[in-house]
């Protein structure tokens, strides 16, 4: 083929230079050339005026679709450790009723229009040009005209040129956006709020964290207390002010793609969970200037999706709410909780965002919650899709007449200004609820500091990504990851051992991190690990680390389950081998439809367990529990590790290797089938419960033994708590951090069939070898009030059974007696609650009753 000098670069085609140069000639040569001795004119040139890159008023534009965004080449200078100042900490701090004196003086001073814009919140990619960067002309534009308050998302998620932004970018980023706010419009500071359930991680070098079931895997608070300090501090560090989470919900449904959020299927447990967050996160936030504002979502019911889907019509009856769905979100405002965020979907019927009965009867009056109630993503525009609104402007009237909602977040939120005021127009409603909602907003933003200095904590910047935070990290990773079943002692391994890793999961740092991390739906595998370079590990790595050489890896299958080595050939090298692992996954987003592996992973499994005698081990990295009901006979060892954050691969490789004792304990049901994704260890005793593992269950490498229950009483009163003691001995060579779970089981009660457990307490404490300890705690009466079908609280008299340990081996049990009146006899059962022929306050109707505790 004749060189015709041409470079194809996609659909365009450019000349080459070079070979121009042969043919153009120069200022010095004639314009006519010889060519076998006769002289000839030369050719005029041909150019043809094409397009060019797209640009705008002389920037260069991104491409409409490219692979992969840049990698910020801007390197953290991280220090090794850091201390921060201290605060009182001993009460939680929470917004105030009424807004001070100083935040009344500034909404005065504002205008109808200036106020209202307080209450919208626009996504960060509004601001951005077609370069992917800041646009400050169109930046000083919206402030001008709309006057907005709050700013909240990534970049990276709305056109942005980086696929992750170092601190000192985003501090940049977010002073100059402030600078623009303080100076255009109304003229005042705005909230800017990040997306992240397990960490900064929009920020690079900010510590992924491991997700929240893990951390509810735990069973212990300090590890919902310190990563989300230490994510407080990374997001202050940026310009930052309010993040999205905790979430409340409960993992109730394990197709649901958002589980990773939830702190596990127990209300008591992702209760205490979510309290212990929002006091990490905030702290004593109206003065300590390292905290933010928490939000707590997804209020309500978020979770109870049948299929898993986000939009998917929720319908779970009321007693249910009440019972158990409320608890999370009770603790977070107990906590201190700033701002609450509505569920993008409806509840039995309604649309949460225009439900009066779940924002005023529940989330105000009987939560009490005085904070701000923010929308979720354009979720106001979603009451026409949901049949409960005729336009998007009859949706934000809805919005305030049926419980107002203070903050509108959306893409770009205008058209909720101008729908405000198309509202106002027609009297649809009381200019009184405009200034309400914005007193709050004015008043979380003088609680935050941001009236005396809005810009980014450049001093926090060098303590982004420390190797002290690395460490918080590991050691929470290190208590999450749950020992499900050793036959023969199979586990640890010894370092000399000859073993064989197959799974997508052994050279990923994502497949540990999971949705939501860097971005807010993951990439394709083009971009693959590049957004945490540097700043993350994997299983190789940290395999090698341990043993000193390279493992022996292979695929073995994709992360979609799908076939890619050669049957015989992974069998040869299994056979040769002392142990084989083979680690399930899945894509980050974790979207699942069913939970069943891949024909090609059953077989592949089933092919290696009958050809060889080599015991396996799964390891199973997962958001959504997939089914090995049918192949777990041939698993010897099993260690669950769900989503341990970006610096997992140590602790998973060391609890492989035995540098430790495996602690962590199951935060939800693992189900044997797609018949049991809803299946919770709280189902009612005439139900079944036989799933493959158990809520609670878990278990170390060192033999414990548990003493009987002893009880300070064996009646309990209200009013007057008992002591349940158990002690716990190491039969062990190693130390073991050991929880232990307290459930309660109620034999009968006349209103609602009882529970076959519920979880009341649990602690987790180190116990060193041959060393006995004792746990210690204090149960009381109104600890067994329950909700009945008409929401309302009861409490009955009855025997009760206590249980540490449940579902386990070292299962022991306690019968107490319950008595509601100190003349109950053993024969009686006492009810007290309200008459069912009351109206409780805020009820609307005896349908809908609103629940008092």
């Amino acid at each position: 083929m004749m060189n015709l000098g041409l470079v194809s670069i996609g659909f365009l085609c450019i000349l080459n230079s070079s070979t121009l140069g042969d043919i153009s000639g120069s200022a010095n040569q004639s314009n006519n050339l010889r060519y076998k001795g006769q002289r000839r004119s030369v050719p005029k040139f041909p150019l043809i005026n094409v397009d060019g890159v797209k640009s705008n008023n002389g920037v260069v534009c991104l491409p409409d679709n490219y692979p992969f965004q840049d990698y910020d080449p801007m390197e953290l200078k991280s220090v090794k450790t850091y201390s921060l100042k201290q605060y009182d900490e001993s009460v939680p701090q929470g917004p105030s009723l009424i807004p001070e004196v100083d935040t009344v003086r500034i909404l005065k001073k504002l205008s109808l229009q200036e106020k209202v814009g307080q209450m919208v919140h626009v996504h960060i990619g509004k601001f951005l040009g077609c370069d992917g960067l800041l646009n400050v002309t169109l930046a000083e534009s919206i402030f001008e005209k709309y006057k907005i308050g709050g700013v909240y998302g990534s970049p990276v998620d709305m056109g942005g040129r980086w696929n992750i932004a170092s601190p000192q970018r985003w501090a940049n980023l977010t002073n100059t956006l402030q600078k623009i706010a303080m100076e255009k419009g109304s003229k005042l500071p705005f909230i800017y709020s990040l997306e992240s359930p397990k960490g900064a991680g929009n920020i690079k070098g900010s510590i992924l964290f491991p997700a929240p079931v893990n951390i509810g895997a735990t069973f212990n608070l300090m590890h919902a207390y310190i990563p989300s300090q230490i994510v407080a501090k990374d997001i202050r560090a940026a310009g930052a002010h309010m993040i999205h989470s905790p979430s409340a919900n409960l993992n109730v449904n394990r197709l649901w793609k958002h589980n990773y959020e939830s702190f596990g299927e127990d209300p008591y447990l992702a209760g205490e969970m979510v309290y212990t967050t929002v006091r990490g996160l905030q702290g004593n936030y109206k003065v300590d200037r390292n905290r933010v504002a928490a939000c707590v979502k997804h209020y309500i019911g978020y979770s109870g999706s049948k299929n898993g889907d986000d939009k998917e019509p929720r319908n779970i009856p009321y007693h249910k709410i009440t019972e158990y769905h409320l608890y999370p979100f009770l603790r977070g405002f107990n906590a201190g909780a700033t701002t609450a965020m509505l569920s993008p979907n409806t509840l039995n019927g309604e649309a949460v965002s225009s439900s009066r009965y779940l924002k005023n009867d529940i989330l105000r009056n009987f939560l009490r919650f005085s904070g701000v109630v923010v929308s979720d993503w354009s979720e106001i525009k979603s009451m026409v899709k949901f049949g409960t609104a005729i336009s998007p402007n009859w949706g934000i009237y809805q919005s305030f007449e049926d419980g107002v909602i203070d903050v509108s977040m959306s893409s770009d939120g205008f058209d909720f200004i101008d729908g405000i005021f198309d509202m106002l127009n027609r009297n649809a409603f009381s200019k009184d609820k405009i200034y309400t909602s914005v007193g709050r907003i004015l008043q979380l933003k003088n609680d935050l500091g941001l009236f005396d200095n809005p810009y980014s904590n450049l001093g926090l910047i060098e303590t982004v990504g420390s190797n002290q935070d690395i460490e918080k990290s590991q050691i929470a990773a290190r208590e999450s990851i749950i020992l499900l079943k050793n036959e023969n002692r199979v586990l640890p391994f010894h370092k000399n051992d000859k073993v064989v890793f197959i799974g997508p999961i052994f050279n990923s740092t994502r497949y540990m991190c999971g949705g939501w991390s860097v971005h807010r739906k993951e990439k394709s595998d083009l971009e693959g690990d590049s957004p945490y370079y540097g700043y993350g590990d994997t299983l190789e790595q940290a395999i090698e680390k341990i043993i000193g050489r390279k493992p022996t890896i292979f695929t073995g299958f994709d992360i979609d389950g799908n076939l890619v080595d050669d049957y015989t050939e992974l069998g040869r090298h299994v056979h040769r081998a002392d142990k084989v692992v083979i680690g399930f996954g899945e894509k980050s987003a974790g979207e699942a439809n069913m939970l069943d592996l891949t024909e090609s992973q059953i077989s592949l499994v089933e092919y290696l367990a009958k050809l060889t005698s080599t015991p396996i081990v799964f390891l199973l990295m997962q958001n959504t529990p997939r089914i090995i009901d049918g192949i777990i006979k041939y698993a010897d060892g099993i260690l669950n590790v769900n989503l341990p954050g970006a610096y997992g691969g140590l602790p998973i490789a060391e609890a492989i290797y035995g540098s430790f004792s495996p602690s962590g304990r199951m935060p939800y049901t693992y189900p044997k089938s797609n018949l049991q994704t809803d299946l919770t260890y709280y189902t009612p005793v005439t139900s079944e419960y036989d799933p493959t593992f158990a809520f609670g269950t878990g278990f170390g490498y060192n033999e414990m033994v548990y003493s009987s229950i002893r009880v300070s009483n064996d009646v309990l009163f209200p009013g007057i708590p008992i002591k349940v003691t158990v002690s716990v001995t190491n039969n062990g060579n190693g130390p073991q951090l050991e929880p232990v779970l307290l459930y309660a089981s109620q034999h009968v009660r006349n209103r609602m069939t009882p529970e076959r457990y519920r979880l009341k307490d649990f602690k987790k404490k180190l116990i060193n070898p041959k060393e006995t300890v004792e746990y210690v705690f204090h149960l009381k009466a109104e600890q067994f009030q329950f909700r009945a079908s008409d929401s309302q609280l009861y409490i009955e008299g009855g025997k009760i059974t206590l249980t540490i340990n449940a579902f386990t081996k070292n299962v022991v049990t306690k019968d107490v007696l319950l008595k509601i009146d100190l003349d109950f006899t053993d024969n009686q059962q006492i009810t007290t609650g309200r008459d069912n022929k009351q109206s409780p306050q805020g009820r609307i109707s005896n349908k809908r009753p609103t629940p008092h505790y």
